[in-house]
């Protein structure tokens, strides 16, 4: 209508209240150290800018099991998913170039990554870390393993230099060795994707006309809806659960 007054949103979130808590009973303070203070600001913007959808999935991983153990055998060493986990992703980003890219400050544009670095969520005492594998298209299943557990175990004990922690095009944040079945992780901008992946689990399924069962782990995709949409979300997991179980392709 003519002449009708514009609502006017406030520019900034209104500040957390400050509560009373002596009014309900004793407390004490527990200090939060500066790297969760630093990483919630993070956090906090990414979710509030960011709008996000998780879509869940899941992929079979009984042919990988199998691959990995005799693969493991063969080059004389212990194997874990997460190698795997990564190879599958890489080719997954390569199908879906628009999971590779960042939307530049001004939201006019997107920048389109011709490399494919990972990150990797690590849970440590001082808090979540995200170490970076570089070009990990370019490296053996041996070698990542060996850099995922270099860059893991520094991560715990001395921690990393910024330079460990940046560039990444997506981040796996893997809650398999805890538990749960589904959750949203929250994208580590400027990336427009994250994927979580959750405990494996055994279930009764239907194979031509014959009972069995099937191992399998959740995926769970959050992504950028300004970015991505549904459709393609859904296809980029079909894609990439389709990669674990030819694990053979991934070598």
């Amino acid at each position: 209508m003519s002449g009708a007054p514009t609502k006017v949103w406030p520019a900034t979130l209104p500040p957390m209240p400050e509560v009373d808590f002596s009014q309900f009973g004793e407390f004490e303070l527990a200090e939060v150290s500066r790297h969760q203070q630093y990483a919630g600001a993070f956090l906090a913007r990414n979710w509030a800018q960011i709008p996000h959808v998780t879509h869940n999935d899941e992929a079979s991983v009984d042919a990988l099991n199998q691959f990995r153990r005799e693969y493991g055998q063969e080059i004389g060493r212990k194997l874990t998913p997460l190698p795997f986990l990564v190879k599958a992703l890489v080719n997954t980003l390569k199908e879906f170039p628009v999971f590779n890219s960042s939307l530049s400050a001004d939201g006019k544009h997107l920048v389109m990554k011709q490399y494919f670095n990972i990150g990797i969520a690590v849970e440590t005492d001082k808090g979540l870390l995200v170490p970076v594998i570089q070009d990990a298209d370019q490296k053996s299943l041996s070698e990542l393993t060996d850099e995922l557990i270099d860059k893991a175990t520094r991560a715990r004990t001395k921690g990393l230099p910024i330079g460990e922690m940046s560039g990444g095009c997506m981040t796996i944040s893997s809650l398999g060795s805890i538990g749960g079945t589904s959750f949203t992780p929250i994208i580590n901008a400027p990336e427009v994707a994250i994927l979580g992946v959750t405990s494996e689990f055994e279930r009764v399924v239907l194979v031509d006309g014959e009972i069995t069962t099937r191992r399998f782990i959740p995926l769970s995709l959050s992504y950028d809806h300004r970015v991505i949409n549904g459709a393609d979300a859904a296809r980029f997991c079909r894609f990439y659960a389709k990669q674990l179980e030819r694990p053979e392709q991934l070598v």
